[in-house]
């Protein structure tokens, strides 16, 4: 079993990051879908297990913009969802997803926490740790090909 803590979009506050450090350290991996990357790093120096994927909003690009992670036998594909037009549609990272063989999708960019199931893929949101509005994180629980997503709220 692997327990794994998703945020988007902190922004820099690095506050709502420092929130959750009891979260973190109990963490298999950590995954900062972007804005700011720099968040990112910040999260990996304390804690290596972090993985950062690329922004919209990063000046500095410390991830990739999109990478594939494999737990427990299952695939999971995560991107910011900029390049996929995540404010539109979510038809483009489920195919992505879909064409990847991943079964989880992990997307921000949208500052909303969210979960669909597309094409046989489910896709999450994670919502934001942004400064303004609803706070959210994603916990995720993955054992064996099964798994379960908790959206958390901040606020």
């Amino acid at each position: 079993m692997k327990k794994i803590t998703v945020v988007s979009d902190s922004h820099g506050n690095r506050r709502a990051l420092d929130g959750l450090d009891t979260v973190f350290s109990e963490s298999d991996i950590i995954i900062h879908l972007g804005d700011t990357s720099a968040d990112g790093s910040y999260l990996q120096s304390k804690y290596p297990q972090t993985l950062i994927v690329n922004g919209n909003c990063d000046p500095v690009k410390l991830g990739e913009n999109e990478r594939v992670i494999e737990v427990e036998g299952l695939k999971i594909f995560a991107c910011h969802g900029h390049l996929y037009s995540a404010k539109s549609t979510l038809l483009k990272i489920a195919e992505r997803a879909k064409e990847l063989d991943c079964r989880i999708a992990l997307y921000g960019h949208t500052h909303r926490a969210r979960e669909d199931f597309i094409g046989g893929v489910t896709l999450i949101n994670p919502g934001a740790l942004y400064r303004y509005g609803e706070k959210s994180y994603l916990y995720l629980v993955l054992n064996g090909e099964k798994f379960t997503a908790k959206t958390v709220p901040l606020n």
